[in-house]
């Protein structure tokens, strides 16, 4: 699926997911089998300061699953990865860019108002306000940048991990009101 407006409905099963008010959503980049929210992309600043997170996995079954390789010092090792394969270093910096990319263009003439620290942040942190590209943050927001169709070699190998994208209890309907 692609994007898709945000409704109230999203908006209160986003805030149950998360447990948490988000109020700079632009879309819903991908739904579930349930057509509930399981990633959205975010508006690139909030309260007048730079929002890092441009994808964002809401669904707390990816967010658990993620959560649990986390656990496992997959970070760590795919960083061992990054250093060691120069082809997967590059692809990581190209995702960094691209995103980096993303953000000027929906923030358009907008970002030549910012002040200029501000403005630098925006310009020069990758995915999750990264400053280091051969650095791995948060896989949450890889496997959100891949899953929202955007190249992110290290979003597709945490996808690849994970066989089921899909709880298989619906446990987001409980967060309809």
């Amino acid at each position: 699926m692609g994007c898709s407006l945000v409704s109230k409905s999203d908006l209160d099963i986003i805030y149950n997911q998360l447990n948490r008010k988000v109020d700079n959503i632009l879309s819903i980049t991908l739904r579930c089998k349930y057509n509930y929210p399981q990633v959205i992309q975010c508006y690139p600043l909030k309260d007048n300061k730079p929002f890092p997170t441009l994808y964002w996995v809401t669904c707390p079954y990816l967010v658990e699953v993620v959560s649990k390789l986390e656990s496992e010092s997959l970070i760590a090792t795919l960083e061992k990865k990054v250093f060691e394969n120069s082809e997967l270093k590059e692809q990581l910096f190209q995702a960094h860019l691209e995103e980096i990319k993303k953000r000027v263009i929906i923030l358009g003439d907008q970002l030549e108002q910012l002040p200029r620290n501000i403005k630098k942040k925006i310009e020069e942190s990758g995915i999750g306000g990264t400053a280091d590209f051969n650095k791995i943050k948060c896989l949450h927001m890889h496997l959100a940048s891949f899953l929202s169709k955007e190249p992110n070699p290290i979003g597709q190998i945490v996808s690849n991990m994970i066989s089921e994208k899909n709880c298989l209890d619906e446990r987001c309907k409980s967060f309809i009101s």
